[in-house]
């Protein structure tokens, strides 16, 4: 149908879409009914409406969403949130101060493992040394294990986090406070100015600090920005999904004594004789068993 038109969600808040079409110019959508299942990043389908503008400013409706390569959402006993479409690496941002929460990002990875997603943990105001000291001494597990982890201070220079930009599709999870906004501005000093195209264009400029967007660094680079998450449930996976998100379990699973043994008291459990041991750290089994007796 020649009203079918081709394009990628860079803004997202409720259901309000902004997408960019295949030509490079820029329409406010719906989605129809009430439920919103679509997200920033995802490749749509949309028709456009008969007349120039409808609810809210809106120029078309969306029609279809694309297979996706990713999703990453979070989920409680009752809802999902759907964060960011086609990603291909998570950035989960923490900060010297305000301290962390290392629950936070131990389901941050969990989920960024069942997507398949390269990891980057950004360690933010490296400049705040009395601060960053024990910041740094939290996430040596993080690193003993193979996770990358990058230390800077988004206020004076964030050059060292450029190539890890390179040829991804990357989303920006963190707490609020952790400085992921002073990160954009910095990487992207054109941000506030797309922000504010993208409120005008949904007339809905009270909402656009409060959901994500996606912004184009180069022909093979994008970024998406989502809001500070105090929480990232993991409902939807199951208790294996959870266990193999912990990546340095991976040699030690199927040998405990019981085969469904869950970690916490059983005798010959093989991770609790691995911590024991000194091959697994003692707060991650802990954040574990958190996570996985509360997955919401």
């Amino acid at each position: 149908m020649s009203n079918i038109l081709h394009g990628q969600i860079i803004g997202a808040f409720g259901r309000q879409y902004l997408v960019r079409l295949d030509d490079g110019s820029e329409i406010a959508c719906l989605t129809r009914g009430k439920k919103s299942e679509v997200a920033c990043g995802d490749v749509v389908a949309i028709q456009r409406t008969a007349h120039a503008s409808t609810e809210n400013g809106a120029q078309g409706v969306i029609e279809r969403v694309a297979p996706r390569l990713s999703l990453l959402h979070r989920s409680d006993a009752f809802r999902e949130k759907l964060i960011a479409a086609n990603v291909t690496q998570i950035i989960v941002v923490v900060a010297a101060e305000p301290s962390f929460s290392d629950e936070l990002l131990a389901r941050c990875l969990v989920a960024a493992f069942d997507q398949k997603l390269d990891v980057l943990i950004v360690l933010n105001k490296c400049d705040l040394p009395e601060a960053a000291a024990p910041a740094r001494k939290r996430l040596i597990p993080y690193s003993n294990i193979g996770y990358r982890v990058l230390e800077l201070s988004a206020k004076q220079d964030v050059s060292a986090l450029r190539p890890y930009l390179a040829n991804h599709t990357s989303v920006l999870v963190g707490q609020s406070g952790m400085g992921k906004s002073t990160l954009i501005n910095a990487l992207l000093p054109d941000a506030q100015a797309a922000t504010r195209e993208i409120s005008a264009a949904l007339d809905s400029g009270k909402h656009t600090t409060t959901h994500a967007r996606l912004y184009r660094i180069d022909q093979t680079s994008g970024l998406i920005d989502c809001p500070g998450v105090q929480a990232f449930g993991l409902h939807h996976l199951s208790f294996g999904g959870i266990e193999q998100g912990f990546v340095e379990f991976a040699q030690y699973l199927g040998q405990c004594r019981f085969h469904n043994c869950r970690h916490a008291h059983e005798p010959g459990c093989a991770l609790r004789n691995a911590v024991a041991e000194g091959k697994i750290d003692a707060r991650r089994l802990d954040l574990f068993l958190q996570i996985a007796a509360n997955k919401a």
